[in-house]
């Protein structure tokens, strides 16, 4: 069993345009193992920075070590526009060299803060990959509940045919 470590000395920071070339090389890594997002496998840089990279009302933030390693990045908004912008979304990555060292956890904490602070009523997450067990006990840790499984809507290499939850957690 491996143990959890927290990251020391970690930074979370907006990120801006120019950080795309660290952030790609992560955002890259994750695509790639095809587990946990539905982009296609071969994702552009271009085309990944377009999704990746949020507008206001959005954000994407930069997690790094003290040395200015990216270890992770994560983007959240508004899940829909208009009547739905009340409610927030969220998607993380976390460098494979980071995981376990408590780099989503510490995105994850910022994604709260920052949609409490900007008055959401709730964060929905879409699509979290039901093998993805690692996520699911994180996001479940910081207080959110699967109100919903869609079976077999994922296609993962490693599992087959998994089913996406969307998952929630109420700020109100």
């Amino acid at each position: 069993m491996t143990t959890t470590r927290p990251a020391t000395s970690l930074t979370i920071r907006p990120a801006t345009d120019d950080d795309w070339p660290l952030l790609w090389p992560v955002v890259e890594a994750v695509v790639r193992e095809g587990e946990t997002y539905v982009y296609p496998l071969d994702l552009t840089s271009d085309q990944a920075r377009e999704v990746w990279m949020e507008r206001p009302p959005g954000a994407t933030v930069v997690a790094e070590s003290a040395d200015g390693t990216v270890l992770g990045t994560a983007k959240m908004g508004p899940n829909r526009p208009g009547h739905g912008d009340h409610v927030g979304t969220a998607s993380f990555m976390v460098a494979p060299a980071a995981r376990g060292l408590g780099v989503g956890r510490a995105l994850g904490e910022r994604v709260v803060a920052w949609h409490r602070e900007r008055g959401f009523h709730g964060i929905q997450f879409n699509a979290v990959v039901e093998s993805n067990a690692p996520a699911v006990r994180l996001w479940r840790s910081l207080g959110f509940a699967i109100i919903g499984t869609v079976p077999g809507a994922f296609r993962s290499p490693a599992h087959g045919y998994v089913g996406l939850h969307v998952m929630y957690l109420d700020l109100t």
